[in-house]
């Protein structure tokens, strides 16, 4: 464990002893209790106990957002015409945040294999980053409406721990803050370095829907049966 402190989470369990979990990253300006209500539409079977941790994001000035306070994974400076443009070290603290959730679920007694690393828009640039340079393999990644903040961390720094962990990345067709085309350059960016990416696009905006949480569901199983 390194010496930040724990971020502060909402934690559900779907039945005792948990056999796996999922530590799912808010959006920029959410907090955990954003994605708990998707739990119980996921279709996980009782006989799979899983422990989902909600973090809360730390609060930090947003510079694109006139230095605005909120809780966020990192800074964005600025958007140009589709690139945000993501404080690198703030993106790192964030993986380092993340590394902290998973030595406490081992802890714990869940072993890395057994953990699936998910975040929606600016959380999902940290499961990306989080997870591809993950030292240990995790069981999966799940990117909801979201990119790659530095695309050239995962060339440089991914490891080959999680080369073949599956990935499921979904994005709506429509999402006006996430353009879809930033989506698809981070999916095919991943893919070409050989990672095993499930693409998938649905008729949204900048949200899930309830077909989309199903395939996450699906896709939870099949990673941690």
């Amino acid at each position: 464990m390194s010496q930040n402190e724990l971020l502060p989470c909402v934690e559900i369990e779907t039945g005792a002893d948990p056999v796996a979990s999922v530590i799912w990253l808010h959006g920029l300006g959410a907090d955990g209790n954003d994605f708990a209500p998707v739990v119980p539409e996921l279709g996980v079977p009782d006989s799979l106990p899983l422990r989902f941790v909600f973090p809360h994001a730390p609060y930090m000035p947003i510079t694109c957002n006139n230095g605005y306070v909120m809780r966020a994974w990192y800074d964005i400076v600025y958007f140009d015409s589709i690139d945000r443009h993501a404080d690198e070290a703030g993106v790192m603290q964030s993986v380092t945040l993340v590394r902290d959730l998973i030595a406490r679920e081992n802890e714990r007694g869940v072993p890395t294999e057994r953990i699936v690393l998910a975040g929606f828009s600016q959380g999902g640039a940290i499961a990306y980053t989080a997870g591809l340079l993950h030292p240990q393999r995790l069981a999966g990644i799940v990117a909801l409406s979201t990119y790659l903040p530095i695309p050239r961390l995962i060339d440089e720094s991914r490891d080959a721990a999680n080369a073949q962990t599956p990935i499921f990345a979904g994005h709506g067709t429509a999402d006006p803050v996430v353009p879809l085309a930033l989506g698809q350059a981070a999916q095919q960016r991943v893919a070409a370095l050989g990672h095993p990416v499930r693409w998938q696009t649905y008729p949204m905006q900048h949200s899930v829907c309830l077909p989309e949480i199903q395939h996450i569901g699906a896709f939870l199983q099949r990673v941690l049966a």
